[in-house]
């Protein structure tokens, strides 16, 4: 049961990374889960203030992956229009079976947005589009280092517990 529970949470912890670059999957969240099944194994302490912690982080991270692109379309001059647009685009992209319908929904949602608040200038709805972009890469970077932060945990605390299952 110990192993069992040692590699699910490690499997865990790779969708969490692989989930930051595909939002089919969670990231931060499922990489949360896998220290916690690690928590679980016999011979391990339970760190509640760690978990805590990561908990935490996990948490900002997700709410953080929605806020950062509307603020990049905010920030390259976009308005309420283009940041609605942004969260409506994303939420069609994740559900559109197209290819990175992810990239493209939020980038699409604050073009017509802004095209809708104001259908003459063109340029500032590509410029908020393309503060849309950079905020969704802006995003997907921070949840890949959250995981990456939760993978290096793991395999500090499996090494610290080695002769637990070695």
């Amino acid at each position: 049961m110990e192993y069992f529970l040692l590699v699910l949470g490690l499997l865990c912890v790779i969708g969490g990374i692989i989930g930051s670059f595909l939002p089919v999957l969670p990231d931060a969240p499922l990489s949360w889960i896998g220290l916690l099944l690690l928590y679980f194994c016999d011979g391990i302490e339970t760190e509640y203030w760690v978990l805590g912690i990561t908990l935490f982080v996990a948490i900002v991270s997700g709410v953080l992956d929605y806020i950062i692109p509307a603020k990049g379309t905010k920030y390259f001059g976009g308005s309420s229009y283009g940041i609605w647009g942004t969260n409506i685009g994303l939420i069609i992209g994740l559900i559109a079976p197209i290819p990175f319908g992810f990239i493209i929904g939020p980038f699409l949602g604050a073009f017509i947005g802004e095209m809708l608040y104001d259908s003459k200038n063109h340029s500032r709805a590509l410029k908020a589009a393309t503060g849309s972009f950079i905020g969704f890469l802006a995003s997907t970077f921070i949840k890949f280092v959250v995981c990456m932060g939760f993978l290096g945990l793991f395999l500090y605390k499996v090494w610290e517990f080695r002769e637990v299952w070695f």
